[in-house]
């Protein structure tokens, strides 16, 4: 894992003001503050948790090969066990600050400051329950024991949906207590309405992530879909960083013989099919043309071969890309998927009218955001692959289009896993290790060095978890 910088900010603000309360019961200095600043903790969980969704995107973008290692056999290409400790560690260290800022803001009577909390809090905690399952939540961010228990992942999916019930019925209280630093807000400026869209939004992703249980309710899909975003104005997103997009760090590492953010194979076909007359014009806003003058993506598992990497034979993830770029917008939410959702939502009520104008919404609204031109935009949704009308409109064209609108993004690998990895041409990679497709990570080693009595002995990560059963 790659070092990615905090917003100097936030670190001033933060240093020498929080550590854990049972530490400053020992130590306590009556002339040192012995909690943070408010909004400058808030404005570090809101900045760590958008690394916590680049952390986790950077392990599942090789799952669902958006991404291929330069290397040959490398573990996440071949579906080896991955030690994802770094990822582990900083998603309690962001839940644990969470925590924190939600007694604070009650001490103070700040409902907004507490609302907040818990909406990153469950986005937090879902990326523990999508990629292991099982994981301590409720006496893991106290300090009441150092060996917290393992909860139960179904109890943890519903802790998730509570805390945005919580976080909401919070936000929709009068402003009160400290008063909410908009600057520091790096995901909606303050704007409060934003975030209720936006919690409305991640809990229609919980409630659909079910869709392979019997209690699954499309309707109670669609009416969190209702309340949630009304254009790409609304989307969660970052755009202030204290170096740049950790994407675009990506790309000046692979620039710097780094040797990182290539295309796979399988991403790049898929977006320029010829077989289907597929000519997506997302693609060239993504990378560059190779050397042939072309797009060529790394087979994963294979890497690359005889090549140095240095002779742009390879598509890769570029400085000057719509993701990757310094100033790109890290996206953490948006109005494509809330179409994507809502198109399976109504797929799955069999109102294939709706589905079918939802799915076309989302790519529409997609290749808008991303500067597409009207024409080129047009051409593709008049491609017969993609126009293919409410009648033959399939659940995997649905999920097909959101994984390409959804590019970079870990929740893919949520909706793949749902699908059963039925994305058309989608392959095992070369040298697996598995004789099926990955479902979940293994605990990491932190975890079981520091609290092995409590920690799950898991080897095989084609294990589906409950959700994907």
């Amino acid at each position: 894992m790659k070092k990615y910088i905090f917003s100097t900010i936030i670190l001033f603000l933060l240093t020498g003001f929080f550590s854990c309360k049972k530490y400053l019961d020992i130590n306590d200095n009556p002339n040192q503050p012995t909690e943070p600043p408010i909004n400058g903790l808030f404005g570090n969980i809101c900045q760590g948790t958008m690394l916590n969704e680049f952390r986790a995107a950077n392990v599942s973008s090789y799952y669902v090969q958006y991404l291929a290692s330069s290397n040959t056999a490398s573990p996440t290409d071949i579906y080896d066990l991955i030690d994802a400790s770094s990822l582990w560690t900083n998603l309690y260290n962001i839940m644990t600050d969470a925590y924190a800022l939600n007694e604070i803001a009650e001490q103070k009577g700040s409902p907004h400051h507490q609302g907040l909390s818990k909406i990153l809090m469950s986005i937090n905690l879902k990326i523990i329950h999508d990629f292991w399952g099982d994981a301590p939540y409720s006496e893991a961010l106290n300090y009441a024991t150092y060996t917290p228990k393992f909860d139960k992942a179904e109890d943890i999916y519903t802790q998730c949906i509570q805390l945005l019930d919580d976080g909401i019925a919070l936000l929709q209280k009068p402003a009160a207590g400290a008063s909410l630093d908009a600057s520091l807000d790096f995901i909606h400026g303050g704007n409060i309405s934003k975030w209720i869209k936006t919690a409305h939004l991640l809990k229609a992703r919980l409630l659909n992530q079910k869709s392979k249980k019997s209690d699954y309710s499309a309707d109670n899909v669609l009416n969190e879909i209702n309340s949630a975003y009304t254009s790409s104005v609304d989307d969660a997103v970052v755009t202030k960083f204290d170096v740049r997009n950790p994407w675009a760090q990506v790309a000046v590492n692979n620039s710097n013989l780094e040797l990182d953010g290539w295309l796979s194979q399988y991403y790049v076909v898929s977006m320029r099919d010829t077989a289907y007359g597929i000519k997506d014009p997302r693609l060239p806003l993504e990378t560059n043309l190779t050397v042939y003058g072309d797009y060529r993506g790394t087979r994963n598992g294979i890497g690359r071969g005889t090549s140095s990497g240095t002779q742009n034979r390879e598509s890769v993830l570029t400085t000057n890309g719509w993701f990757s770029s310094t100033n790109s917008p890290f996206i953490m939410a948006s109005f494509d998927e809330a179409k994507f959702i809502a198109a399976e939502a109504y797929f799955r009520k069999g109102l294939k009218p709706e589905a079918y104008a939802a799915y076309l919404d989302g790519i529409k609204i997609n290749m808008d955001k991303m500067g597409v031109s009207a024409a080129n935009r047009d051409a593709y949704l008049a491609l017969p692959a993609v126009a293919v009308g409410a009648a033959n409109l399939t659940l995997v064209n649905i999920i097909n289009q959101k994984y390409k609108a959804l590019f970079l993004q870990h929740e893919t690998w949520n909706d793949i896993r749902r699908i059963d990895y039925q994305l058309p041409g989608f392959q095992m990679p070369a040298n697996a290790v598995t004789s099926n497709y990955v479902r979940r990570l293994v605990y990491p080693n932190i975890e079981m060095s520091r609290n092995g009595g409590n920690t799950p002995k898991i080897s095989d990560i084609t294990q589906k978890l409950w959700w994907d059963q």
